[in-house]
């Protein structure tokens, strides 16, 4: 199998299947694309106590199976932290990274921006209540594995109107449903295990061992996950770049060329 190879990051809760319907982008720039699913989701047996590492180094793991020396990386919202723990952790195997509206870590001050369902995850975290959070986590993901879209979109509920454009659209709507099945089938460890990770201390993300060429895509303001609002807040390494997305389509993802 020749082309480029681009190692893909799904965001939260993601499985192998969070995939574009319309792979032409992929076709057109003649890309291999990887993904694989982080511990607890899908397949993917659990690893309690998990943070951004140990899928970072699965991941190299799996490069080493498919004899693949370097990469191409990309991925979006709550992969971004594995993104950066990949690139951290592993260097020599990265060319380029590409980030996508990507989760970063959250203030205080920031916490009443978001979503309902991040606010309280944020705030179970922070207490050490993982309890609270199954008990939070438990029927939203009942309720997504009954209903994939009709449960995911209620959670998007208060999404800008231009994510909700996007969000309307049966092609967009296809890969997020199989995804969805497959990432919670199992059950929630994996998203109990992610949220614990993505509202803790990311002590595993090295930022400052990140060598390869970084671009972050983000708008001025996200509901969704805390990202890159101003240059400081994804605390980038000195070869970034932070775009900001047209705002018609926020949701559209943003490929590295060659």
């Amino acid at each position: 199998m020749g082309g480029a190879a681009l190692l893909r990051f799904p965001g939260v809760p993601g499985s192998r299947w969070a995939i574009r319907a319309d792979r032409a982008p992929w076709r057109e720039r003649g890309l291999r694309v990887i993904t694989g699913e982080r511990p607890g989701f899908g397949r993917s047996t659990r690893l309690p106590g998990r943070g951004f590492a140990e899928h970072a180094d699965d991941m190299a793991h799996l490069l080493d199976h498919l004899g693949l020396d370097e990469v191409y990386v990309c991925g979006a919202s709550g992969g971004a932290p594995h993104i950066l723990a990949f690139a951290a952790r592993h260097p020599d195997r990265v060319r380029a990274v590409t980030v996508i509206a990507g989760a970063a870590r959250l203030s205080d001050d920031e916490v009443d921006q978001m979503i309902p369902i991040n606010q309280r995850g944020y705030r179970l975290t922070q207490a050490g209540d993982e309890a609270g959070l199954r008990e939070l986590l438990q029927p939203i993901g009942e309720r997504m594995l009954a209903e994939p879209l009709a449960g995911f979109l209620a959670q998007m509920a208060t999404a800008p109107p231009e994510d909700q454009a996007v969000m309307s659209d049966p092609g967009w709507q296809q890969p997020l449903v199989k995804a969805i099945r497959e990432a919670l089938g199992g059950g929630i460890d994996g998203w109990v295990d992610e949220t614990l990770a993505m509202f803790g201390d990311w002590s595993d993300v090295a930022l400052e061992s990140v060598t390869a060429s970084l671009t972050w895509y983000h708008r001025p303001y996200d509901p969704e996950c805390a990202h890159c609002r101003r240059p400081t807040a994804c605390r980038c390494p000195p070869k970034r770049k932070a775009g900001r997305m047209a705002r018609r389509r926020p949701l559209v993802r943003v490929l590295p060329r060659g």
